[in-house]
């Protein structure tokens, strides 16, 4: 006997049999747990930024466009080392056609271009994709920040500059040079490295944390490297420098170019300036003179951007 229509329970009220669910709740354990391994700290952080700052200033770990300017900056120097090289073994020389501190200053240029290209990439590109407060919501500080940035950017100058002095000297003792003259002039050409390095970096360093526009920063750091240079060839032309007997007052124009105030330096220290026309350090006071200038440099540019980075 079948149930009449109206009873029947696919026509029985919807209310009655589901329950209500705006008052239920679920809490559901996927397993997560708190990290229970070691704090590496803020010197940990601070050496994989240094890790990190450094391959960028190569275009490592980047697209294959901001490898070409660093990489070629680095082959072209070791370049014209191998062409020295081939040279004076070719022509059996007893000494290389241009000495260490020497090659520096004829490949300057690139030294600058580079320090130009890519100082931006270790600093102007965090200020304009404000990437900062991800640094320092980390242990790091922003003393360490900025210790890390100046160190990641002498180091890959330092790349820069010693391949070529080291393939200069590497193939001067495999030509059967010299090894006391080609030792010592190496090592002199490292300690010129060095100034270059930290100078030209201080230089590039302060100029682009001034600005989040990584063109105007290429623009203005070879702006003060090749104008200054300028000016100080100009003032050293007009003060006797060009003529046969150079007057030592004409070498204080070297101190208005960061690359004419290290090359001065080096000669004079180490008693490379054997022609009165190669510019450098008047005297026992122009060593101190220069040397206080590059220490100031150096120091007022990393006092500078340290500043910069407390505000931000």
């Amino acid at each position: 006997m079948s149930l009449p229509p109206e009873t029947t329970p696919a026509t029985a009220p919807a209310a009655a049999t589901v329950p209500a669910a705006a008052d239920t709740g679920v809490i559901h354990n996927i397993g997560y747990r708190a990290y229970q391994g070691p704090r590496l700290g803020r010197s940990y952080a601070t050496r994989s930024l240094f890790t990190q700052s450094l391959r960028a200033a190569y275009g490592l770990g980047r697209s294959g466009k901001s490898k070409v300017v660093p990489m070629l900056m680095l082959a072209l120097p070791v370049l014209v080392a191998t062409m020295i090289v081939v040279i004076a073994v070719l022509q059996t020389a007893d000494e290389l056609a241009v000495d260490y501190p020497d090659f520096l200053n004829t490949v300057r240029l690139l030294v600058a271009i580079f320090v130009a290209a890519q100082a931006p990439v270790l600093l102007s590109r965090d200020l304009r994709y404000n990437t900062m407060p991800l640094y320092f919501s980390r242990p790091i500080t922003r003393a360490d920040y900025v210790r890390a940035k100046f160190a990641a950017m002498v180091s890959a100058m330092m790349i820069v500059m010693a391949t070529p002095l080291l393939v200069l000297y590497i193939g001067s003792l495999l030509g059967g040079q010299s090894f006391g003259h080609n030792t010592g002039h190496f090592l002199i050409g490292l300690a010129a490295a060095l100034l270059y390095a930290l100078v030209y970096s201080a230089i590039g360093l302060l100029i682009a944390a001034s600005t989040p526009r990584r063109g105007f920063g290429i623009a203005a750091i070879m702006g003060v490297l090749v104008v200054s240079n300028i000016l100080a060839s100009i003032v050293y032309g007009l003060s006797g420098g060009l003529h046969g007997d150079t007057p030592e007052s004409a070498n204080w124009a070297a101190m208005l170019s960061p690359g004419m105030l290290i090359d001065g330096f080096v000669k004079q220290v180490f008693g490379l300036a054997t022609d009165s026309r190669a510019v450098h350090a008047p005297g026992a006071l122009g060593v101190v003179v220069f040397a206080v200038e590059m220490i100031v440099i150096v120091g007022a540019s990393y006092w500078a951007v340290d500043r910069r980075y407390r505000k931000i």
